[in-house]
């Protein structure tokens, strides 16, 4: 076709044409402008609650449909960048200390001025993390060295501004290596503690070690239970009757004070009369299959407790350790009801440990499971122990009713917790977490001379799973201290 030939459109048809492509823009123009400022509405009222909930990041997101509902178009989503964050942080980490807070007891406590803070602490011994990598298996390498646990170790119990510290699984000298209480002694005499080590007997080469802070107690009297004399294997037992020194900084050194700015800026009672303490650690045998051993040496630790009380001046008894027991055993029935029929328990589960380690990942399973061992404890159904057994669980053969002398009380029941920490009986719900086992075996016990003012509640259920176990980067052991204050019952009317 020849361009000659072309019909040209007439001049009305375009000015038309040109009016209806204006017309058609405006109204795309008209149409994007009130979107614009749907967006800039939607927007600013986003911003004022990200300003307060800074953890949800507010992102404008396309939507596909042609004319969406205003409130559909903009989505809360969580940015990448933080979600990586929060999987880092759960993976690391049952790590951080605002998630260990302390929980005061409901009564006033303001006029009782001798109080003192003390902490019971498995810190996982050096052989035992490196005989036993299956229960670390999540566990990066660097988290298990000494070096860093130690340390780790050290600024946790300055937190905590500790009175009395009881450490289980304290090892000792490896051939052309630091001995590992002299470690601790070493680091810990610098702020200001003094201490004593027993070493298990045996191949063993762990043991337990008793710190207390020089200003604020001498040490009197010394004493340590060798088990393996009574048949009950390379455990032991070790108490220290430790006397409260002349002046007594309340709730000491809350400040870090030269000692005369302290008498002057702090409350600072000088005692009338002497204030004396038994304070026994421990390390019960694991095995759960033997809980006549297991019985055995806690009726000795008790027993010996109650003697050294009783040797001077009945004064207070507090005891800690590693019991390996649940709050749910015979065991600890018999710790605080003072007795215990030996024949209404199978000696394979008076620790009931075999029943919470089979499926630790699952805690539902152990919170199903809170009422079962009390349960039990109340069963007519009579179990056969051999003479053997009864010998090393209650000292005789012809004795199957046990009692002790001691009215014990639970640090931790004595003062109600959130059920986020706590099981039924009161008790943290874990204080130990590694690869094969979430539970409870630490305990604080006090006799009713003493009474808890406050407990450092443990990590929460979820904060433990979500983490690879323990330890880990902010935790230096694959237990978690407990850690109590305690006032003397008898200096409450001191002003």
């Amino acid at each position: 076709m020849k361009p000659s030939n072309r019909e040209e459109p007439p001049a009305a048809e375009n000015s038309r044409a040109t009016k209806r492509k204006h017309s058609l823009k405006s109204k795309q123009f008209d149409r994007r402008n009130k979107h614009a400022k749907r967006q800039r509405l939607t927007v600013s009222e986003t911003l004022t609650i990200s300003e307060t909930e800074t953890q949800t990041t507010f992102t404008l997101k396309p939507d596909p449909s042609r004319n969406p509902p205003t409130s559909n178009r903009f989505e809360p989503i969580r940015s990448s960048r933080k979600r990586n964050k929060t999987r880092k942080r759960r993976k690391s980490s049952a790590t951080d200390e605002c998630h260990r807070q302390w929980t005061f007891s409901s009564r006033d406590y303001s006029n009782f001025k001798d109080k003192f803070v003390v902490v019971s602490y498995n810190i996982l011994g050096v052989e035992n993390a490196l005989k036993h990598p299956d229960l670390y298996m999540d566990v990066p390498p660097e988290f298990l060295e000494w070096e860093r646990r130690k340390r780790l170790i050290r600024e946790e119990i300055k937190r905590y501004n500790a009175s009395i510290l009881c450490f289980q699984a304290v090892f000792c000298s490896f051939p052309q290596e630091v001995d590992r209480f002299d470690d601790l002694d070493y680091l810990l005499r610098k702020d200001g503690f003094k201490g004593v080590y027993k070493a298990r007997t045996g191949d063993a080469r762990d043991g337990c070690a008793i710190f207390w802070k020089d200003k604020l107690f001498t040490l009197l009297h010394q004493e340590n239970v060798e088990f393996q004399k009574f048949g009950l294997r390379h455990n032991v037992a070790q108490f220290c009757v430790l006397k409260v020194c002349r002046v007594l900084i309340w709730y000491h050194m809350k400040q870090n004070l030269p000692e005369p700015e302290i008498c002057e800026q702090t409350s600072v009672t000088t005692l009338s009369r002497s204030q004396s303490l038994v304070v026994g650690n421990t390390h019960v045998l694991f095995n759960p299959n033997r809980g006549d051993i297991k019985l055995g040496q806690v009726r000795l630790y008790l027993e010996k407790a109650y003697k050294l009380s009783q040797e001077w001046g009945k004064i207070p008894v507090l005891l800690a350790g590693d019991l390996n027991s649940s709050p749910q055993s015979a065991i600890y029935q018999f710790l605080a009801s003072s007795e215990l029929d030996v024949q209404q328990h199978d000696r394979r589960y008076m620790s009931r440990q075999v029943e919470f380690s089979s499926n630790c990942r699952d805690f539902k399973f152990q919170n199903g499971c809170r009422n079962r061992g009390w349960m039990s404890i109340s069963k007519p159904l009579i179990y056969g122990w051999s003479d053997e057994e009864l010998r090393l669980a209650t000292g005789s053969k012809q004795v199957t009713q046990l009692q002790h002398q001691l009215k014990l009380h639970s640090a931790y029941f004595g003062i109600p917790g959130s059920h986020k920490t706590r099981d039924n009986n009161g008790e943290p719900l874990a204080t130990s977490y590694h690869s094969k086992f979430m539970g409870t075996v630490d305990y604080i016990w006090h006799t009713e001379e003493l009474l808890p003012v406050r407990v450092l509640e443990t990590l929460p259920i979820d904060i433990l799973k979500g983490s690879a176990g323990l330890p880990c980067e902010s935790w230096g052991s694959d237990h978690l201290a407990l850690v109590c204050e305690l006032a003397f019952v008898n200096n409450g009317d001191q002003t």
